[in-house]
Order: structure tokens, then C-alpha cells, then sequence
């Protein structure tokens, strides 16, 4: 009898991990499937109104969380970049701190007036433009580049323009242009006026960190296409990063509509787009030569004075150097 039990028990363990392993298999397709149908960057412009900042510890100058109707967001501002609020960053604080010239304390003093500044100007309703963009980020909810519209204008030029940020980031066509070189030109002149009237980061050292800027007018207001169809937007899920459907919602807010989402490896990318110290993973992928160890590198290496610091990265040698540099700014 004990001759019979001993492979039954020997048969009901193996079937046993055979069902653990089974099932094992299929988390990880569903997972694999799940990520697989991530959130994709669209070719149009997505139009979120009556968007209201969400109070949240990691807030700050140029990154907050934000809701739209029932949904909740991540936007990191296109093109500007203010200091950070704390010492979790420190070699970005390090080159903020060098951009505008003052120690590092000072920088973060600067980033703090940004995230008070940022604040009281979404108090109010503000609209969102957003193509859904992965702007990376620390938190499990996806972050998104955006162009923030208050009552008063662009939230990034009115942060550029008071001394909270620089003319710095990543670059996008704004909703309503041609190309980015207006929007980029005008920021620069911001930053030169706030500069020049000694306010914000510029001024910190004479004492005018929460100086106004004197005569802020001019702020843009970008408008969505008018020939754009609207629909409603799929809701944010916090893990994992992936978009379910959803029933239709019509007190959602309203969208304009986006094409099928396409892969970054067929996308075309131009010469001298990339800015080296804040792009991301997935626009540093989509250099032809550089996979996902050498995007890890690069930012690894991170604050670079240069896209020339690239021949300090192990792994680029002369010809991976030459077939990427054209690439960066």
C-alpha cells in the first residue's frame, strides 16, 4: 500500500507545480500584453479643459499632478525648466544652480518659488495641450509633456519670464505654430528681460527672488486645430502604465481625436533635435545606434556641458560617436 501512495503523491506534486507554473506563464503574458498597449504619443493635439491642480508632495515649478474631470495626470511643461525644490537631484541641481549663477540653497529656494508660483496661477481652471508624450518620471502614474494655458497665458513663459525657469527642455512644435523657433525665441527674450531686471533666480542674490516682472505682457495662448474632430480621452490608470477602455463619459472633457498610435523605430527623427540632458529613454532609442544600454549610459552620465561628452561614454567609440553627434543639439 505504502509502494502505491508514494507515486500518487509524487504525481499530485509534479501537477501541482505544473499548475503554478502554468499560471506563472500566463501573469506574464497578460503583463507583457499590458505594457504592450502602453500609453502612445499622438500626432495630434489632445485638448483637456477645465483641468484643476491635484495637491501632491512631488509637485513642483514645471511638474505637477492635475485632474481632468474624473482622471488624474502628470503634465511636465514642454521647453522650460525650473530648479529643483530638495536635494534629491543633486547634479541637476549643481548645473541649475550654474545656469543662473547662484549655490545650489539658492536654487533650491528658486525651484520652491516656482512650485508657489505654479500653484496660485492653476488655483484657477486651466486647459491642457498634451500629445501624450512619456516625459519619464519617478512616480507608478505615467508623466506627460504639456503646454499649460491659464487665464494669463502659457505657464511656462510666465515662469521664464518672472526668473523661476529657464529656457531649457524638451522642444515641441506648439499647438497653433509651424515650427518651435518662435515659442523658443520669445523664451529666450523672456529670459533676458527677467535677467536684466535682476528678478526671480537672477535677482535672488539682491534680494528680488519674489520681485514681479515689470510689464508681463504678451504671454501666448496657443489654440487647438479648428478643423479637429473631439472624443473622449481613455482614463489614466495608475498601474500599469497602460490606458483601459472605458465607457463613454459625457461629462468627461473633451479631446481632439488621434491617429493610430505608431512605433518610435519607424519614426523618422532629424538632425540636431535632441537635447542631450533631457531627453528621454525613448527619444534617445530612436537614434539609429543607440539601444537601451547606451540610453542608460547616457543618462547615467548625466549633466553633460556638451553633446561632445558623449566620447566619454563607454561603449561610444569614434564611429558610434560620428553616426550619433549629428543627432543632439
Amino acid at each position: 500500500m505504502a509502494d502505491m501512495i508514494s507515486p500518487c503523491r509524487f504525481a499530485t506534486g509534479q501537477f501541482t507545480k505544473l499548475r503554478r507554473t502554468i499560471g506563472l506563464l500566463a501573469l506574464a503574458v497578460v503583463c507583457a500584453a499590458l505594457v504592450g498597449v502602453g500609453a502612445h504619443e499622438s500626432k495630434d493635439w489632445i485638448v483637456l479643459g477645465n483641468c484643476r491642480l491635484i495637491s501632491n508632495p512631488a509637485n513642483d515649478g514645471d511638474s505637477f499632478h492635475a485632474s481632468a474631470g474624473a482622471r488624474e495626470y502628470i503634465f511636465r511643461l514642454y521647453m522650460v525648466d525650473a530648479p529643483e525644490t530638495d536635494e534629491m537631484t543633486p547634479r541637476r541641481l549643481v548645473e541649475q544652480a550654474n545656469y543662473f549663477g547662484i549655490t545650489v540653497p539658492q536654487a533650491i529656494e528658486v525651484g520652491r518659488a516656482a512650485k508657489e508660483f505654479t500653484r496660485e496661477k492653476l488655483s484657477e481652471p486651466f486647459t491642457v495641450f498634451t500629445r501624450m508624450s512619456d516625459a519619464m518620471g519617478h512616480s507608478k502614474l505615467e508623466r506627460f509633456y504639456a503646454f499649460v494655458q491659464t487665464k494669463d497665458g502659457d505657464l511656462g513663459e510666465q515662469l521664464v519670464r518672472n526668473g523661476l525657469a529657464r529656457n531649457y527642455g524638451f522642444k515641441a512644435v506648439p499647438p497653433g505654430l509651424g515650427n518651435s523657433r518662435l515659442e523658443l525665441e520669445k523664451l529666450q527674450q523672456f529670459e533676458d528681460q527677467a535677467r536684466q531686471e535682476r528678478i526671480g533666480g537672477w535677482g535672488i542674490n539682491a534680494g528680488r527672488l519674489g520681485a514681479n516682472a515689470q510689464n508681463p505682457t504678451g504671454f501666448s495662448v496657443f489654440v487647438a486645430e479648428k478643423n479637429a474632430g473631439f472624443r473622449t480621452l481613455p482614463p489614466a490608470n495608475t498601474f500599469p502604465r497602460t490606458f483601459a477602455p472605458s465607457p463613454p463619459n459625457p461629462l468627461a472633457p473633451t479631446v481632439s481625436s488621434v491617429e493610430a498610435p505608431k512605433s518610435h523605430a519607424k519614426e523618422k527623427i532629424e538632425l540636431g533635435q535632441i537635447d542631450i540632458n533631457t531627453a528621454t529613454e525613448k527619444e534617445l532609442k530612436m537614434i539609429p545606434g543607440i539601444g537601451p544600454v547606451m540610453a542608460a549610459r547616457i543618462i547615467a552620465g548625466r549633466p553633460f556641458r556638451s553633446p561632445n561628452d558623449l566620447r566619454k561614454i563607454n561603449g561610444i567609440g569614434d564611429k558610434t560617436y560620428a553616426r550619433i553627434r549629428p543627432y543632439f543639439q
